[in-house]
């Protein structure tokens, strides 16, 4: 057998530890994300149904990403597109609370400003395309590893047949 073909019957007996480690490593930056906009002291402004959404939200993402962690570990088509589309997710949420943040100016003491300053919103930025990255790579390589080792496993089947 050639190096190739081993490392092909090789994945029939151990899981997918890559695409997983990067689902998990998309909720670390999830919650870097998460962590630093809920705490941030602007007085009442992050007080508002979307940031309870947004709450909502990072939980269920929490889970459905551990869930999608747990199914790229047996090489599963559908939990890798869902990391995908997951990903996808992150990006759309530059859009939502850290623009309008970023573009909000209030009253804070004696000064006025943005409801979040550049660095933060550089920051939080890059914590949701890191995120995003994460999961998206993850879910290509799942999808990649779960076709070739179904492509070898159907092989096995016509050579035993």
């Amino acid at each position: 057998m050639d190096e190739k073909t081993i490392r092909k019957d090789r994945m029939r007996y151990t899981k997918n530890t890559t695409s997983s480690s990067f689902a998990l490593l998309a909720i670390l930056f999830n919650v870097f994300y998460f962590v630093s906009i809920y705490r941030s002291d602007v007085g009442s402004y992050y007080y508002t149904w979307l940031t309870g959404a947004s709450i909502i939200y990072n939980l269920v993402f929490m889970l459905v990403v551990f869930l999608c962690s747990e199914g790229v570990k047996l090489y599963n088509f559908n939990y890798s597109v869902t990391m995908i589309i997951v990903g996808a997710l992150q990006i759309v949420r530059i859009f939502i609370i850290p623009r309008k943040a970023a573009t909000t100016i209030l009253q804070v003491g004696e000064e006025e400003r943005a409801a979040m300053l550049a660095p933060q919103h550089v920051r939080v930025i890059c914590f949701l395309l890191i995120s995003s990255a994460f999961l998206i790579v993850g879910g290509i390589i799942g999808i990649i590893k779960g076709e070739t080792l179904r492509a070898y496993q159907k092989s096995l089947e016509n050579k035993a047949a």
